[in-house]
């Protein structure tokens, strides 16, 4: 409620030109959450199209899935997002070096580039251990309060088959803030998951499920060096997405079983036809067995 009356508060301070352009920034935004995210490049690009005004909000605020790129110094594999671009240029973090490479690129300091180099190693191995495949990539910067935040990314893509396709793009933002002499630390985690999935046969068709899901965390925690913060953050990430996968497999596939189960029966006409009528002489039968019974008693 509070939340509520602090936003209205805040439009009736906006001019009608400001308040027409939040009102369709809300709708473009209400919009983008029910389409399906296989499409939301071009989803975004066509909203942008319609309305140039709501660009950089519509970008800053709707989360596009993960691009990957392969870094020139290592070969290996990472992911591309707004944490780890400069200007057209984007930041490996194997290397550190920035593809095309620019000379006034923004760097993390030497303390938080260790401290991304491990972490980068600490969820390439959580990744192989849950996803079974996929890339990950994890850029970490300093913040101007004396904290420090980052991006933990993980992408896993289909095996290529004909008949199953989809994709899994996670990503987590993390904030960090030292307290107690830095012995606690504050973390303040907001996750969000865009899944599709589709199944082609051809005694069923084509079904395309997929939607994305955000949630937020946050928590104390002891810390004794840089390496405590890359438990802690573990710990919440690995928290956090189990929980999305279970809220993604008993609300959304466990709805959709329900939905299909409803419209569409396995039994063909015929044998269902012959249930229904053993049922009803079952029916029929139990209840002359009840009525002789208590002629009986």
């Amino acid at each position: 409620s509070f939340k509520l009356s602090y936003y209205n508060e805040y439009k009736s301070y906006l001019s009608m030109e400001e308040r027409d352009k939040q009102v369709k920034l809300d709708c473009a935004l209400d919009l983008m959450r029910r389409l399906p995210p296989q499409n939301i490049e071009k989803n975004l690009s066509d909203l942008i199209d319609l309305n140039p005004d709501l660009c950089e909000d519509l970008l800053a605020s709707v989360d596009q899935p993960l691009k990957i790129a392969k870094c020139k110094s290592t070969k290996k594999d990472y992911l591309l997002c707004d944490y780890n671009r400069d200007g057209d240029s984007y930041r490996s973090p194997w290397s550190n070096e920035y593809d095309p490479p620019i000379d006034d690129g923004t760097f993390p300091t030497d303390k938080i580039r260790k401290f991304e180099e491990d972490a980068n190693v600490a969820f390439d191995l959580y990744r192989e251990q849950y996803f079974e495949g996929g890339i990950s990539s994890c850029y970490f910067w300093d913040l101007d309060n004396g904290g420090f935040a980052g991006a933990i990314l993980i992408k896993k893509t289909g095996d290529g088959s004909k008949k199953f396709k989809g994709s899994w793009d996670s990503i987590h933002v993390i904030e960090v803030q030292e307290k107690g002499a830095g012995r606690n630390a504050h973390y303040k985690l907001i996750s969000t998951v865009m899944l599709w999935l589709q199944n082609s046969r051809p005694e069923s068709g084509t079904m395309d499920l997929g939607g994305s899901l955000s949630r937020t965390a946050e928590k104390d925690a002891p810390v004794s060096d840089m390496s405590s913060h890359i438990v802690n953050i573990g710990k919440m990430v690995e928290k956090m997405e189990n929980g999305i996968r279970m809220t993604l497999d008993t609300i959304y596939f466990g709805k959709t079983r329900d939905i299909m189960n409803k419209t569409r029966s396995l039994v063909d006409l015929n044998m269902r036809g012959l249930t229904d009528k053993l049922n009803s002489q079952l029916a029929d039968a139990l209840k002359q067995h009840n009525s002789l019974k208590s002629k009986d008693n």
